[in-house]
């Protein structure tokens, strides 16, 4: 039994949006924004679309898709698992879910005391190749 904890993980109506937008645009990522124009939005990016620095960190991934954040924003939220979601509204101008009546948006919850302890035994890894 693996004792990896996921850091970010997709409801059923994300994947199924993840798939609507692999059909059209190929392979995704994701980048999850820190502000500035989008606010804090999960930003879908067809995959190589985006560029991952060295210190972003990878988060995991969602059917095939990776997850990303700056590592800025992840020593605020690393004690929070990402639940990605989807709901009516315009996704970000950026984001490939802009112009679908649905856009991604990023729940969240604490992680327990043991899966704390679980994920600091684990290394969070950077940039994914």
């Amino acid at each position: 039994m693996s004792t990896a904890i996921a850091r970010v993980v997709a409801t059923d109506a994300a994947l199924e949006m993840m798939d609507k937008l692999r059909q059209r645009h190929g392979p995704l990522m994701f980048f999850q924004s820190g502000g500035c124009c989008d606010g804090s939005a999960p930003m879908c990016y067809a995959l190589g679309e985006f560029d991952v620095s060295d210190t972003d960190i990878y988060l995991g991934n969602l059917n095939g898709t990776p997850f990303y954040m700056g590592l800025e924003q992840f020593e605020y939220w690393e004690h929070t698992q990402l639940i990605i979601d989807v709901v009516d509204g315009n996704g970000g101008m950026f984001s490939l879910d802009n112009g679908t009546g649905k856009r991604f948006l990023t729940r969240s919850r604490l992680f327990t005391d043991e899966e704390c302890a679980l994920l600091h035994a684990q290394p969070h890894e950077h940039r994914k190749t």
